[in-house]
Order: structure tokens, then sequence, then C-alpha cells
């Protein structure tokens, strides 16, 4: 199935693309809909990296893999034994304690630590981003679904049914995220005080 593309400018493609995207189709199609509507916006996040997160994404990457670790240990062992007492002298260039290759190893470090800190970084920044788009694509399902009890309620009473459910008036009311996210934060943070004082 071809990746969704940008919605055409004019009314009428407008509401032909809002319609062949909203027509009702499979599980499966609209599945594969979906996801290559995430693989899209990944597609687009990669393609906007510097050449600096390009380099810090494939050392993170590599510093990740059973690759590197096969390479240091042959490093190491090529390096410990090439400077045995029993190997020729010529080849003694950092007898033991090894002092150049614990230099080297400490400065590796460093650099690699710092390159994965680089892509954390930018890892965290995009999944900001994602957690952004997922509030405020929540924030319009709620909305949705308040107006639409408001619009069912109206043709509930034009109809002449009576029906007072305390809680549908409660979910028409709007969703405020500063209040919710205050309520769990006090919630949470209670439990964690009963818990302390159990403890």
């Amino acid at each position: 199935m071809p990746a969704s593309s940008a919605p055409p400018s004019d009314n009428s493609s407008v509401n032909s693309y809002n319609d062949s995207y909203h027509t009702p189709m499979s599980a499966q199609e609209l599945t594969q809909r979906n996801i290559e509507s995430v693989a899209a916006l990944d597609a687009s996040t990669k393609s906007q990296r510097s050449r600096a997160d390009l380099v810090a994404d494939a050392i993170a990457a590599f510093c990740g893999s059973m690759a590197f670790v096969y390479v240091h240990l042959v490093w190491f062992a090529l390096w410990i034994i090439a400077n045995l007492p029993f190997m020729p002298k010529a080849l003694h260039f950092d007898p033991f304690p090894y002092q150049f290759l614990t230099l080297a190893v400490s400065l590796e470090a460093i650099f690699l630590s710092t390159f994965i800190l680089i892509s954390q970084n930018r890892q965290a920044l995009l999944s900001d981003r994602r957690n952004h788009l997922d509030l405020q694509i929540n924030l319009l399902a709620e909305q949705e679904n308040s107006k639409m009890l408001a619009m069912l309620e109206s043709i509930q009473k034009k109809l002449g049914i009576e029906d007072s459910d305390p809680e549908v008036q409660i979910l028409e009311a709007s969703t405020r995220p500063d209040q919710l996210a205050k309520q769990i934060e006090e919630i949470i943070e209670g439990e964690n005080k009963k818990k302390h004082e159990k403890t």
C-alpha cells in the first residue's frame, strides 16, 4: 500500500483526501497505514540529522554491538601477548603493568561516553517530541469525544428521550491537562509517602 502523502491544497481535494483517509477498511490495512505514517515520521526525523549526529549514532550503535566486544578482545589479547616476558624484546612496547594500554583505554572511554551521551540526548529530544505529539492527539480525541457526547445529548433531547446520567455530564466537560497532571502527582506522592511510612 503506498505511503500516505500530504493533503492537497484546494478545498475539493482536501475533502476527497479526508473522505479517503476516513474510509472504512480492514484492520490489516488500517494497521499498515498507521505503521507507514509512523515510519514516514521516523524517516523524516532521521533525514534531518547533521553529520555530527550521524557520526555519534554510528559510534553509539557500534559500541552497543558484539563486534565492539570482539575487536577489544582481539586488541587486548594481542597487546598483552606482544608484551609478555618470553616474547622477543623487539615487540615489547608497553610492558606490564601496561600503562600505555591503560591510558589508551581511558581516553577511549572518555570519547565513547561523550558520543553515547550525544546520541542519548538526541534520542531524548525525539522522545519528547513523540510524547508531545501523543498528548496533542489524545487531547484532540478527548475534545472530539466530548463534542460527540454533547451532540448525542442534543439528539436525545430532540427525540424526547429522558435519561439523566451524571457521568455523561462529567464526561462532557473539557479535560484540563494541568489539573490531571497535578492530580496524578498528588496521588503518586501520597502513595510513596504511605510506602515510606510502612517501611
